[in-house]
């Protein structure tokens, strides 16, 4: 693994480039600096890039973030996100597990993600009781931060229930604004502890990265993917066969603390192998 201080040279060997968002081009209210200039570069170079995110949200309102934070439409080729992944399963049910899921959704998650479900043929109804499955697109991270715990009573009531759980967001936590909170992934993992069953949407499952590449239209050996959290970043780019770049300063940015010991350390208990990291996202 090169250890670098900025991405130029990165983005002078590769073709088109999976970006993460949240840890690598904002932390959730604004654009890490060097950013969205990095962005403009690998634009003038005519390289595209496709931004991927675990967001519980559809891919239309992951850009319309962007645009108030300030990151144009121009600077990248696409968006891809768990959310919009969440939706298209629901809307085609062209997998068996899908199928079988039925129309009755608990929603665990906050009002604004339900855009997720808005124009499909669901119900979407109040209590686990009345449900046939639950779509866990997690706490509301623009509330106060939230404890797993604190959802561990309607955890087992979906379970008492019986319900499937759609996970639109497989990050366990994330960096909002400098304040740690936790995402869906961490109620799905409580949940299958309960013994619920749970699909999860989204970085690293492979299958999230076929879109994308699409989107791309660049040979595969010729990708970089770019993100800041080994467990989704870094492994899904690993699991489909793509080199990945670790940006240091999101998810792990605490634990590390820039040193070098500690970096090789965490990638290699982790079984992974980015080509390269750099602290941010940064020409």
């Amino acid at each position: 693994m090169e250890h670098l201080t900025q991405f130029r040279s990165l983005a002078e060997r590769y073709d088109g480039f999976i970006l993460d968002l949240w840890g690598v081009i904002h932390d959730g209210v604004t654009p890490y600096p060097g950013a969205v200039e990095c962005l403009e570069h690998i634009k003038a170079l005519g390289k595209p890039a496709v931004l991927l995110s675990n967001a519980p949200r559809r891919a239309s309102f992951a850009q319309r973030a962007l645009r108030h934070m300030g990151v144009g439409d121009e600077l990248y080729s696409g968006i891809m996100t768990s959310g919009e992944a969440a939706h298209l399963a629901l809307a085609h049910r062209s997998d068996p597990w899908f199928a079988a899921l039925g129309t009755k959704v608990f929603h665990l998650g906050p009002a604004r993600d339900r855009n997720v479900i808005d124009g499909l043929d669901v119900v979407r109804v109040e209590t686990p009781a009345e449900a046939e499955f639950v779509l866990n697109t997690g706490p509301d991270d623009l509330a106060a931060s939230a404890e797993p715990e604190e959802f561990d009573a309607v955890l087992t009531e979906c379970l008492a229930a019986g319900l499937p759980m759609i996970c639109a967001n497989p990050d366990l936590e994330v960096i909002r604004g400098g304040v740690r909170v936790i995402c869906a992934g961490l109620l799905t993992q409580r949940y299958e502890a309960m013994g619920g069953v749970a699909c999860w949407l989204g970085k690293p499952d492979p299958a999230i990265y076929a879109p994308v590449l699409a989107m791309l239209d660049v040979p595969q050996s010729r990708v970089l993917a770019v993100g800041d959290a080994l467990r989704t970043d870094i492994a899904g780019a690993q699991a489909v066969g793509i080199d990945s770049c670790w940006v240091l300063g999101g998810i792990h940015g605490e634990a590390l603390g820039g040193d070098v010991g500690k970096i090789e350390a965490a990638a290699r208990e982790a079984g992974l192998g980015p080509v390269a990291c750099v602290p941010g996202f940064v020409w």
